[in-house]
């Protein structure tokens, strides 16, 4: 990722509504899905340890994060927490096999080579427990590319069909599969495909919070989409994809 984009994602991940939104709909999967007992867990493609800190806290797990960037590795550290930071690359992971009762990757894979997630998520598979969870966020659609994509330095996208059946060649089993950030997306649409190109707008880093008022609107819409996603709803399009896949016991 573009080294630069670690500043803002640390000024922005506590207070932007869309981070905020996104951990209220894995908190929704969790509660719904997640067995209690879990007590190890790895970040992998950490960033700058927001959602580590986060997990720690909310959930009293003792969290690991992992990232290949120095750059976002530095900004963890200055969070002095959570109390496991490692530098690796998820395509090969420095843990024994079993090490894991989850895993979670959020918006890593997008950084990778097309092909190279089938390395990470078999390392995944390995360092997890016999029954263990692995939780998967990544952005969707390559019509949905944006000029924050081209900022960041996206190399793919995915759908839901793909990331499942690519768990499952790793030997998981899908278990909650859904799109989020959906009702929102004529908005991104009409954003991406039409405001920016007449603009000619640069790339750019779209991480930034807004007004107050619409950072209350905008993270309305992805709170009413965690309700529905921990009621057992699904959504069938969206800006993400979202999946929880488990380990064979």
């Amino acid at each position: 990722m573009n080294p630069a984009e670690f500043q803002h994602l640390a000024a922005a991940e506590e207070r932007m509504w869309w981070f905020r939104g996104m951990r209220e709909i894995f908190q929704s999967v969790a509660a719904r899905h997640l067995p209690p007992g879990i007590r190890d867990v790895l970040d992998a493609g950490c960033g700058t340890g927001a959602n580590a800190a986060w997990m720690a806290r909310a959930f009293g797990w003792r969290v690991t994060g992992l990232d290949c960037a120095e750059a976002g590795l530095q900004f963890a550290r200055a969070r002095q927490e959570p109390a496991g930071l490692i530098r690796g690359d998820i395509r090969a992971l420095p843990f024994r096999d079993g090490s894991f009762d989850l895993i979670t990757c959020f918006d890593v894979f997008v950084h990778l080579e097309p092909g190279e997630e089938r390395r990470a998520l078999a390392e995944f598979a390995r360092c997890l427990r016999p029954g263990a969870w692995l939780f998967l966020r990544a952005a969707a659609f390559r019509w949905l590319r944006s000029r924050h994509s081209e900022f960041v330095g996206e190399k793919q996208r995915f759908t839901l069909p793909q990331l499942i059946e690519a768990a499952r060649s790793a030997g998981m089993e899908p278990r909650c599969s859904t799109y989020a950030n959906s009702l929102l997306l004529p908005v991104a649409l009409a954003k991406f495909r039409v405001v920016e190109p007449l603009m000619r707008a640069p790339a750019a880093s779209g991480v930034r919070p807004g007004p107050a008022w619409l950072e209350r609107a905008l993270g309305a819409a992805l709170e009413l989409e965690a309700r529905w996603i921990g009621r057992g709803g699904r959504f069938r399009i969206g800006q993400s994809a979202v999946l929880l896949a488990r380990k064979p016991a």
